[in-house]
């Protein structure tokens, strides 16, 4: 399991910010950086990783990006895994450049993530970057392949050579993943696929047994754990399952609005996590794990 950090605005819990109206772009990347460390703080002891949503930090420029920075190291402080959510890709030079300036090694990369999402539209020449500085430096490329949300379909779905297009990205993943792997059957080169499309997670893992699977889509999307039980191997291993606005504004919706409310936001952070890693342990393989 892992905990997107998606801050917004008007979702933060009482208290971050004296004005959300006034709140100048310093204040509010500010109030991200102290409402991220606080889910950090609490999820810390009870996960693998976060994902930071890098487009939340983007969109209040400077500020905001220096806050994902101070997020990110301090979640790695905190012995957590950090997968950045930026969707990143171009082809050449620049595909290199992100590559080594969100992945690279220590003193090559001012962010540092341990993985990156990629989008894979622009061919092999695009993800071979990413693949090399992932394996310089012990990092992970999470690609695109079968996303959660509804439109996904509208080219994914395109039927090609008697396939969808999404199979045919999958299989390149999966080379790439097989290249890569090391000694628990793993490679470097993961998948994105969506928790709301079970049946396609499952033919999905089928067909890439050596591919890390990032799973959004779970708790505000709709996904539920019996959905993305196919996603895992039969040991329990080879996904991680992503839930972020039903994790960190869990004060904000029942049962714990009434329970914990805005003032108690991080116990209602904590007792939702906890709620889902027991759904994942009852409902997916996970639960071999204990």
């Amino acid at each position: 399991m892992l905990v997107g950090l998606d801050p917004r605005l008007e979702m933060l819990p009482d208290g971050m910010l004296a004005s959300r109206q006034s709140a100048n772009l310093c204040e509010v990347a500010a109030a991200y950086e102290k409402f991220c460390r606080g889910v950090i703080d609490v999820v810390g002891p009870l996960v693998a990783a976060v994902k930071p949503q890098a487009a939340f930090f983007e969109q209040i420029g400077p500020p905001g990006m220096e806050a994902l920075a101070e997020i990110i190291s301090y979640a790695r402080q905190k012995g957590l895994l950090v997968v950045l959510d930026g969707k990143r890709n171009d082809i050449g030079s620049t595909a290199t450049a992100y590559a080594r300036g969100l992945l690279g090694p220590e003193g090559q990369s001012p962010w540092g993530a341990d993985a990156l999402t990629v989008s894979p539209y622009l061919g092999g020449d695009s993800l071979q970057p990413f693949v090399d500085v992932s394996t310089e430096r012990g990092a992970g490329v999470f690609v695109l392949v079968k996303t959660s949300n509804p439109g996904g379909g509208l080219f994914q779905d395109l039927l090609c050579h008697g396939r969808p297009l999404y199979r045919h990205v999958a299989a390149y993943v999966e080379e790439l993943a097989a290249a890569t792997a090391g000694k628990c059957g793993y490679g470097a080169i993961g998948a994105v696929v969506g928790a709301t499309y079970p049946q396609q997670l499952a033919e999905l893992r089928e067909e890439m047994p050596h591919t890390w699977f990032l799973v959004p889509g779970f708790g505000s999307q709709g996904g539920t754990a019996a959905d993305v039980a196919a996603a895992f191997d039969q040991r329990g291993t080879g996904a991680i399952v992503n839930n972020s606005r039903g994790i960190i504004f869990a004060h904000a919706r029942e049962p714990y609005a009434q329970q914990f409310g805005p003032a108690r936001w991080q116990e209602a952070i904590k007792a939702a996590t906890c709620e889902m890693i027991e759904q994942l342990r009852s409902h997916t393989p996970t639960g071999r794990l204990r």
